[in-house]
């Protein structure tokens, strides 16, 4: 499983965001319904403004998930002081389904990097039971270790990240 942590490593998501973890869930994050999140890769801004489907491949219907999207990034890579700005959260996804079967808490806030390249990034935590989650109050400052903590979801069962960057008009035709 060490692989499959790998890219979130490099990318600086485990360490910045996340704590080591081992992956026991499959996540997969498609926009578009087949433009498949891998980590690294780049999308356009224009091309992830609606909701992605996030299907959860792993426990069973009796299984819940929290599914957190954050930037790190904000407001830019090489200074991210308002670290991390959050941009979705679903709670009480049942195992075997995906994200539009949770309670979405936090409405999808679709990604608009102004400076530099943006990591965007999804973390899924299975819950312990069907819970209620504290609820941000602003999307700036966010913590993605101080959520899973106050809401006792412990680390992480899955994570992806892509890229993207302030996309130009020449980028958009």
């Amino acid at each position: 499983m060490a692989r499959a942590v790998e890219p979130l490593v490099v990318g600086r998501v485990i360490g910045e965001v996340l704590d080591w973890f081992n992956p026991s869930v499959k996540m997969m994050v498609t926009y578009n319904c087949n433009k498949l999140v891998c980590n690294g890769h780049e999308f356009f801004p224009s091309a992830v403004i609606s909701k992605p489907r996030v299907e959860v491949q792993g426990g069973d219907m009796r299984s819940f998930f929290t599914l957190v999207m954050t930037d790190p990034d904000v407001p830019g890579p090489s200074d991210p002081y308002l670290r991390e700005h959050v941009h979705w959260i679903v709670t009480d996804i049942p195992g075997t389904t995906d994200a539009s079967f949770g309670r979405e808490v936090v409405p999808y806030e679709s990604p608009r990097p102004n400076i530099g390249i943006h990591r965007f990034v999804f973390v899924l935590f299975k819950q312990k039971k069907r819970q209620e989650v504290s609820i941000p109050m602003v999307r700036d400052e966010f913590n993605t270790r101080c959520f899973a903590e106050e809401n006792d979801l412990g680390l992480p069962v899955a994570a992806v990240y892509f890229n993207a960057q302030r996309e130009t008009a020449a980028r958009r035709r």
